[in-house]
């Protein structure tokens, strides 16, 4: 049977979390809000947090019971033997996540988590664990849906959006688990080129050739939460990290481009530091000078958008995406996200697919466009 686990995401990805997670071998995978609930033994998790490309936790419920109020929510976690999964010497850190009516304070659902886990350990050793914030040695999580309260350990750590290789980053990037889910959804699978005419910091060409390589997103990480844990299994996991099997040749090329010098810079340090320089060709260039390289390609890309920049400077540059991809870019899918529908408008183009993401706390439109040569009409009817 093996354990319950559950992987958190951003909204928008469950489903391609679900997909990753079903090729990884999990069970009972349920797409829940913002989360797929599986089932696995330990080499799962372990696995799950070093391939996964969009999940940002692994989450391993633990304890869940009832209460209505902080003060039951300390009372239950006093029943619990907490020595199971720490000791006194455990520096331990909660963070809560709160869908109540009677418990609208996720700070105080903490406060109590943490003193009931405190005192069990006073009332029977005369000492207490202590509370560590920073990089703690048992991160927990309270989710407390109405009355229903579940404590899990995290076995991630930090969030997995934080891969390692960022040496650097421009203004605004886009979380490697928004940008890896993105293209996951426009089916990129390594067999074509890729190219992204706005890539900034480089967070799309880097995910995407960790795709195409088929390369653990979680290789560059220095740690994971689980590795503090009390069963943890050095020897199984040194054996999960250092498979190369699934790795794949790559044949095509990633080409990354923007406009200001500074980003190309930045994106230049962070594929090195990936090391994976050889797939990737960066180059300073506006948009409308933008050429298809020969054979097949895919484009997905997060143009300049937000309430800072002049909108008919924006609208211009929509308009310039629309023609290019039209006149120069003939059968090919392009991908293109913003949190401005009367930008997209700006295309000109009829998106075959549209999607509702979250980029931060922008709600955004990704729009999935087919490029036919000819007129669509006759490609239609060619079908």
């Amino acid at each position: 049977m093996g354990n319950s686990y559950i992987a958190k995401t951003l909204k928008g990805l469950e489903e391609v979390l679900a997909t990753e997670l079903i090729a990884l071998g999990a069970d009972n995978v349920e797409i829940q809000r913002r989360a797929v609930a599986f089932t696995g033994d330990k080499m799962l998790l372990y696995k799950a947090n070093l391939h996964l490309r969009t999940a940002l936790r692994i989450l391993m419920p633990i304890y869940t019971f009832k209460a209505k109020t902080p003060d039951e929510i300390y009372e239950a976690v006093k029943k619990f033997d907490w020595e199971q999964y720490m000791d006194l010497k455990t520096g331990f850190a909660v963070d809560a996540t709160v869908f109540s009516e009677e418990i609208t304070h996720s700070k105080y659902a903490t406060y109590r988590v943490k003193d009931g886990i405190a005192d069990w350990f006073r009332e029977k050793y005369n000492k207490r664990p202590s509370v560590k914030l920073n990089n703690p040695d048992l991160q927990l999580n309270v989710h407390i849906s109405h009355d229903t309260c579940t404590i899990s350990l995290d076995s991630s750590g930090e969030s997995l959006h934080k891969r390692g290789y960022r040496v650097s980053q421009t203004d605004a990037p886009i979380s490697e688990v928004l940008a890896a889910g993105m293209l996951l959804l426009a089916g990129w699978d390594g067999q074509c080129n890729f190219i992204d005419p706005f890539c900034g910091s480089g967070t799309f060409l880097i995910e995407a050739a960790l795709i195409a390589l088929n390369i653990p997103p979680g290789l560059y990480r220095s740690s994971f939460g689980f590795e503090k844990w009390k069963d943890f299994d050095k020897d199984l996991f040194d054996v999960l990290y250092q498979d190369e099997s699934g790795e794949r040749t790559f044949e095509h090329r990633i080409f990354g481009y923007d406009i200001s010098r500074k980003a190309i810079k930045i994106a230049e340090e962070n594929i090195k530091s990936a090391g994976l320089s050889k797939y990737i060709q960066l180059s300073v260039q506006p948009i409308n000078q933008l050429k298809a390289p020969a054979g097949k390609n895919l484009i997905v890309t997060n143009p300049p958008y937000g309430e800072r920049l002049d909108f008919k400077e924006l609208a211009d540059t929509y308009e310039t995406i629309g023609s290019v991809l039209k006149h120069r870019f003939p059968d090919t899918s392009a991908w293109v996200i913003s949190s401005q529908d009367s930008l997209l408008h700006k295309i000109g183009l009829k998106p075959s697919k549209k999607i509702d993401l979250l980029n931060g706390a922008l709600e955004c439109r990704y729009n999935g466009y087919d490029i036919f040569a000819g007129k669509r009409k006759d490609f239609l009817t060619k079908i």
